[in-house]
């Protein structure tokens, strides 16, 4: 080897070290970073038989696809099994203190009490008082599922909003990419933004994206709707001011083509937005139905003539036998009569019905009639999803148990979802990630070939100084 072949081998050494070092450096200022994906500084030979570096990341599609795919599922779950603790705490939480079948059961016992001691005053006004719990716990519990259905909506149009500018800067660090790449620059960094990005968006909706040969990436939705090609397509969606129980939130819209919700405990969603739509649009009003099915027997069973006795509600009528009447929970209440009179309801007389027409303070044949009629099997919708006949007592601890086993069911899958997220993630990091000890020994091995260069450099530098020295 000749001395300035010599020189320029250990010019390439040096050069090419240096990139090592940096891409080295980079790695470890970056191992806490888990958007980050390791740079691997590969070694080349150009026509002309030089050792040149090029930049490649340690990038492993499809683990990375897993990981979205897995970031959808535990988001959607987590985002369902939120709303239903929220609805849970409605009831008063795991005891379900607070809920309508809870106060159903204290009004039947003050019922059987009352109808033991029907001559007692203090005894009758304890009833109406139990009364008006009970409502006030059907009315306050409609109130509540509703203001749960609003709350969703407006997190449908915050993350809507969200997702929207998301798709806004993915066009940007996308465009980024394949220009770097078309002029020969290195779009690491991009690359790390624009799967970042990715994993951001899957939060919200589930998606599959295409990678094509310029790098350029295609995103469709969990239905196939195109979410970004070339250009950012937009997600259209319109809050709704107020919920009642006649209210229907408005849909989502991908480029025009609505989004559909998850179904289940363990929810078929993918990303928040299905999960929110299922919880506004499917479990809240499902729940709404059921305390109106109770409202609406309420006033049934406790009528006088063609009028309401006990309990009473806003439409001030009977409503029709086995069907819903949307929105009789929210304004559910004791009828004020029973304030000025609680023996009212041991004598009837709210419609000017009056059964007790002597007066007597030992009659009981209205309050045993509504006794056993609070344990009749009655005709409920079948619409409200807990069948369509049972006792009005069944009724109400049916639907406290049908929340909980939705609630058991979303709890036992975002378990599920969450640990696999935690292994997608774990098998993708242990593909693309940081790990210290490769990289100190890889800087220990760069070191050494330093020192080589430097030795080779230092050699060069004595045999040319011989050579200069002879010649003098």
């Amino acid at each position: 080897m000749s001395l300035s072949a010599a020189i320029n081998t250990a010019q390439s050494i040096f050069s090419n070290t240096g990139q090592q070092t940096a891409v080295v450096s980079k790695n470890i200022a970056n191992s806490g970073n888990a958007d980050y994906v390791r740079r691997l500084a590969m070694m080349g030979i150009d026509s002309e038989g030089s050792y040149y570096i090029k930049i490649q990341r340690a990038q492993n599609d499809a683990l990375f696809k897993q990981n979205i795919a897995s970031i959808s599922d535990a988001s959607a779950q987590t985002r369902l099994l939120d709303g239903l603790t929220q609805m849970q705490s409605v009831f008063g939480g795991n005891e379900y203190a607070s809920s309508p079948s809870n106060y159903l059961a204290k009004f039947r016992a003050s019922m059987q009490t009352y109808a033991a001691s029907p001559g007692n005053i203090t005894i009758a006004s304890s009833t109406i008082a139990d009364a008006k719990d009970l409502a006030y716990s059907v009315s306050t519990s409609a109130m509540a599922v509703q203001e749960v259905r609003a709350g969703a909506d407006k997190e449908i149009l915050e993350q809507v909003g969200t997702l929207n500018g998301y798709l806004t800067k993915f066009e940007t660090v996308n465009n980024e990419i394949v220009g770097n790449l078309a002029t020969g620059k290195d779009a690491s960094d991009a690359l790390d933004e624009r799967d970042k990005l990715l994993k951001q968006i899957a939060e919200i909706v589930g998606i599959s994206t295409v990678t094509r040969s310029n790098m350029d990436t295609v995103i469709y939705s969990a239905d196939g709707t195109v979410l970004f090609e070339t250009l950012a397509r937009k997600v259209t969606f319109t809050p709704t001011a107020t919920f009642d129980a006649n209210v229907t939130g408005n849909a989502i819209y991908v480029d025009g083509v609505a989004l559909k919700a998850g179904t289940g405990g363990n929810t078929t969603s993918e990303g928040t937005l299905a999960s929110l739509v299922q919880l506004r649009d499917d479990v809240a009003p499902k729940m709404q139905s059921q305390l109106d099915e109770v409202a609406r027997m309420l006033v049934t069973m406790f009528k006088e003539g063609t009028g309401p006795g006990l309990f009473t509600w806003s439409g001030g009528t009977i409503p029709a036998a086995g069907t819903i009447q949307p929105g009789i929970a929210a304004s559910l209440k004791v009828n004020p009569l029973a304030d000025a009179n609680p023996n009212i309801l041991r004598d009837g007389g709210f419609n000017g019905i009056v059964s007790n027409t002597s007066g007597s303070a030992g009659y009981t044949a209205l309050l045993d009639g509504f006794i056993v009629a609070m344990d009749k099997t009655q005709s409920f919708d079948i619409n409200a999803d807990l069948g369509g006949s049972a006792s009005i007592m069944t009724y109400a601890s049916s639907s406290i148990g049908w929340l909980e086993q939705l609630r058991k069911a979303a709890s036992t899958s975002n378990d599920n979802k969450t640990a696999m997220l935690a292994q997608t993630q774990q098998a993708l990091s242990n593909e693309t990630g940081v790990s210290l000890d490769e990289e100190l020994a890889l800087m220990l091995d760069l070191e050494q070939s330093y020192k080589a260069s430097a030795k080779l450099l230092s050699t060069v530098d004595e045999m040319l100084t011989t050579l200069l020295n002879t010649v003098r």
